[in-house]
């Protein structure tokens, strides 16, 4: 389960940055996780609730944002629609994806003195 390396990851940079600021505690993070990212959002909630306990963030949210997956040909930048084959219509270019294979950190909210 991999889900519980990334949990603590997220733990660490928020514990990180905490001291850095001198927080008391921290009181929400909010990730943005891809489609195509293969993280069980789930389960990394769940994950997270575990090793979160008796930290700065123990009593943190984890707020998740889904980003869908989407292409664009590589050679001429039009988008490449889901379902089809992973190839422009206009120019035969192979698709490449823009977005939706991130995990990302991208807020850390923390009471400071």
């Amino acid at each position: 389960m991999h889900e519980y390396s990334i949990a603590a990851s997220l733990l660490r940079q928020a514990e990180e940055h905490a001291q850095k600021h001198a927080a008391s505690r921290v009181v929400r993070l909010e990730i943005c996780v891809g489609e195509l990212a293969g993280v069980e959002v789930p389960l990394l909630e769940t994950a997270w609730s575990l090793v979160r306990e008796r930290s700065l963030c123990g009593d943190a949210s984890l707020a998740v944002r889904r980003q869908p997956a989407r292409w664009e040909c590589g050679r001429c930048g039009e988008p490449v629609a889901r379902g089809l084959a992973l190839r422009c219509e206009r120019c035969g270019a192979p698709a490449r994806l823009v977005e939706g294979d991130e995990l990302v950190l991208e807020r850390i909210e923390m009471e400071v003195a």
